[in-house]
């Protein structure tokens, strides 16, 4: 027999009396340690080599005996590959089925997020936690529980699959009842207390009290105003709260945290006042205003209508942008509802009152007309003001549309100011003041008796427009037509058609005059003690005339 047949006969001998198969545990010698290599002889054909990463946690020394899962028994080269990690999964993986069987929990840290769950160390081997397994309810964001090592149940084990399942729920619902009872046992109203944020929802978020959950609310989180309870807090934050509510029946707990420190809304009217001019952060701009804090937990709202003296219709964010330091005048502040009115363009120059300063009423001035509306014309004025001729100040003659019919946008115009309202930002203006009135022309020396032709230029059905001299125009009343009663004037009279008449008065609110048709067939008795014999009719509608003017400024 050769020396080498007697080699493998001692070969096979040895194989036999060790369970050699690939994927057997099997203890080997440690013959030579390096910083990149371990050498191992496990009594097979040949000596491994194993990385030293297999052993970063417990570095070997020379002789140390280590167990090993036998890879293959040759490579193909004449090499054994033996594998140190597999040993220590295979173990662990042992150790895990015990506690399994066992109903035991193991501890594990979730490591990352994986579609459907997380993933979960669990004594170096890798364990999938499920979503719907981390807590007792669901949770929206559990990112605050990563990385912390946790107490889990294994609920499957699949060996050939390398699948493991654990459940943090398990762990929570055994202990529950018991822990939750004896926490809520602890727990008083005004109480302050740790806890960590668990989720953050729109209207709120709910904290960790140790076992039980309380719901910190949006408007409970800080004085001033939030947008989203993420702008404060994140989830897995510790934070320290106050019990406002605890309702027992329910088990429900309501939380704040700025509770915790003094009102700033308290005594707000004694720090500003009414008309103090103050400083504030431009912290929300909205289609009607903007809110400005004036101090941590104290904001304002400046409405679009006190931004400007003189844009009112342009949005606030084409006036201040977020972030922005701005002066404020306190205008008007209710405590007990916690609100706060300021204005910005309280902190500037009036331009209307600027106008009313350098100018009076009576005089002209010129300038471009704005806009026309259903009332009126509104022209340009210098402050970036504008002045309204209203349209019964447009003509002497002409009324309603027919008036401006003859303006445009765009024009520049001449008008006389005929009253200034500073505090109501109004500025009346009129075109035709500029010239005589040709009514008070056409009446002057009147007779109060005299007899005059008019014609009609517009009949209805109650009254009739007449028209007495050139510019001169008169409205005549269904009533002042006949001594008789009239049911229809479009049945009396036609357009063109020329009839009598007495000047009776002037409408105060039309300034037309009226006159009377029945008054010339039987002239109206006018008490002597209220006319004295040389009043003339003239007189008469002169004085009316300026009443009504007096009652318009």
């Amino acid at each position: 027999m050769s020396r080498l047949e007697t080699f493998a006969e001692l070969f096979e001998q040895t194989a036999k009396q060790i369970d050699v198969a690939p994927g057997s545990m099997i203890r080997a010698t440690v013959v030579e340690v390096t910083p990149e290599h371990i050498v191992l002889n496990a009594g097979l054909k040949s000596d491994a080599i194993i990385a030293a990463d297999e052993f970063k946690d417990e570095m070997p020394s020379e002789g140390d005996i280590v167990e090993v899962v036998v890879e293959s028994l040759e490579n193909g080269f004449g090499e054994t590959r033996l594998s140190r990690e597999k040993a220590k999964r295979a173990k662990v993986w042992y150790v895990l089925e015990d506690l399994h069987k066992a109903n035991k929990t193991v501890l594990g840290t979730i490591t990352e997020r994986v579609k459907g769950g997380f993933t979960v160390d669990v004594q170096g081997l890798q364990a999938f936690l499920p979503g719907s397994l981390v807590d007792l309810k669901p949770v929206r964001d559990p990112g605050y529980l990563e990385g912390k090592e946790l107490d889990f149940k294994i609920i499957k084990m699949d060996k050939g699959r390398n699948n493991i399942v654990v459940s943090r729920r398990a762990v929570m619902s055994e202990g529950t009842s018991a822990e939750r009872q004896a926490k809520l046992e602890e727990l008083t109203e005004g109480q302050e207390i740790a806890g960590v944020v668990k989720n953050i929802t729109d209207y709120g978020a709910f904290i960790d009290l140790g076992g039980v959950d309380g719901l910190l609310h949006i408007t409970d989180m800080a004085w001033k105003r939030i947008n989203h309870p993420s702008d404060m807090l994140s989830v897995g934050d510790e934070v320290c709260v106050m019990i406002l509510k605890f309702d027992r029946e329910k088990n429900r707990v309501s939380l704040g945290i700025k509770q915790l420190g003094d009102d700033p809304w308290r005594d707000i009217e004694k720090r500003y006042p009414a008309g103090s001019r103050i400083f504030g952060k431009v912290t929300n701009v909205t289609d009607y205003g903007c809110f400005v804090e004036i101090e941590d937990g104290v904001e304002g709202l400046v409405h679009m209508s006190e931004m400007d003296w003189t844009n009112k219709n342009i949005h606030p964010g084409k006036i201040v942008k977020l972030g922005d330091e701005v002066e404020v005048m306190v205008l008007d502040i209710n405590e007990e509802r916690r609100r706060i009115s300021l204005g910005i363009k309280q902190c500037k120059a009036n331009p209307w009152e600027d106008f009313a300063k350098t100018h009076k009423t009576g005089e002209k001035v010129r300038g471009v007309i704005r806009s026309i509306t259903d009332f009126g014309v509104f022209i340009g004025l210098e402050g970036e003001i504008d002045g309204l001729i209203h349209l019964s100040d447009l003509s002497w003659t002409h009324t309603g549309e027919e008036s401006v019919r003859q303006y445009k946008k765009g024009d520049e115009i001449e008008a006389i100011i005929l009253a200034m309202d500073p505090e109501r930002e109004r500025i009346s203006l009129g075109i035709k003041q500029l010239e005589e009135n040709p009514m008070a022309k056409f009446v002057e020396g009147l007779d109060r008796d005299a007899v005059l032709k008019a014609q009609v230029i517009g009949v209805d059905k109650n009254k009739a427009t007449l028209q007495l001299a050139d510019g001169v125009m008169a409205v005549m009343r269904i009533g002042e037509f006949s001594h008789d009663h009239t049911e229809d004037l479009t049945q009396e009279l036609k357009v063109g058609e020329e009839l009598k008449v007495k000047i009776q008065t002037i409408d105060p609110k039309t300034n037309d005059l009226l006159v009377s048709h029945k008054a010339t067939f039987s002239a109206p008795k006018i008490p002597k003690e209220t006319i004295s014999s040389n009043t003339t009719l003239g007189d008469l509608l002169k004085e009316q005339m300026k009443q009504q003017r007096d009652k318009d400024k």
